[in-house]
């Protein structure tokens, strides 16, 4: 059967990629299971200058799912761009390069760097907080990501890719305003807002207080927001939030997604993508499936 995808015109040899926060430059999880197995890599989160992340702790287990307050952790653009992307450009697999920002500044300087490298597409993160409007995060407002997604596009030679935040009102306000921006593509979800506390301390668990939720107990709401997305606009979406089987991969396609990314249940199976891409083929030969195109957005609604 065909698997593969194409995705703001690059082929994809099948729909599976990684969510940028979980699978670090991709050397940890190459031990596991090639590289080459994947259709795309989105790697660890960069921002414009090396990061050291928030003191620990930070990861707690949560009922199906994790809290995690890295605090993007990461050796910066430029170390990105001349030490590690050489390196993945030798693995037969599309990279997406995934950077995160403070202004709007700062997020077109690090386009234009990563414009110049082998990297398939840019993927943006906008969960970020702005200090030029008070810290509120740029994904929270249409106006605000209206404004970032075309001063970026306006400079980036690759693909841009959009990454929404959960934490919104209607994910399809956002979702118009980066397509009306410029965006060739989306991704969703990011992590949701959570807390855990110590009942014996009365603190919370990790030292920044708050993190993100990932893991099974958010693939509900993911699948929810990929729908409503794929409904709203004409752009391709890349759907994440607790994939850990062949089938959560499918249901994502149904919902509109063209690509979907593996990420927490890797910690827990570092080389889930051989099952998942076993599973899919073999719910494709049972349905007579030929192309995996054929998924894409094809749930029938009661």
């Amino acid at each position: 059967m065909n698997m593969k995808i194409d995705f703001c015109g690059i082929e994809f040899k099948n729909p599976i990629v990684t969510a940028s926060g979980t699978f670090g430059f991709g050397d940890e999880y190459n031990e596991y299971a090639a590289l080459s197995e994947y259709g795309g890599i989105g790697t660890k989160g960069i921002t414009r200058h090396e990061r050291a992340g928030n003191v620990p702790p930070r990861i707690a287990e949560t009922p199906s799912g994790i809290l995690n307050s890295v605090g993007l952790q990461n050796p910066g653009v430029e170390s990105f761009a001349a030490d590690i992307m050489p390196h993945l450009s030798e693995f037969d697999t599309n990279v997406i390069a995934n950077m995160s920002g403070n202004t709007i500044e700062e997020y077109c300087e690090m386009a234009e760097i990563l414009s110049d490298t082998a990297v398939a597409a840019i993927e943006m993160n906008i969960s970020c907080p702005n200090v030029k409007h008070g810290g509120l995060a740029f994904g929270t407002n249409p106006d605000v990501v209206y404004e970032l997604t075309k001063a970026v596009k306006s400079v980036s030679k690759k693909p841009l890719v959009v990454k929404l935040s959960p934490n919104v009102t209607s994910i399809t306000d956002i979702a118009l305003a980066a397509e009306k921006g410029g965006a060739d593509a989306l991704s969703l979800i990011n992590t949701l807002l959570g807390m855990k506390i110590d009942i014996n301390t009365r603190r919370p668990v990790l030292a920044n207080n708050m993190g993100g939720l990932s893991g099974p107990a958010v693939r509900p709401v993911a699948v929810r927001m990929v729908y409503q997305t794929a409904q709203a606009v004409d752009i391709p979406i890349i759907g994440m939030g607790g994939v850990m089987s062949g089938a959560d991969v499918i249901e994502f396609m149904l919902a509109g997604a063209s690509l979907v990314a593996l990420g927490t249940g890797m910690f827990i199976e570092p080389d889930l993508i051989i099952r998942v891409k076993r599973e899919i083929e073999e719910y494709c030969k049972k349905f007579g499936i030929t192309d995996i195109t054929e998924l894409i957005g094809a749930v029938k609604m009661n």
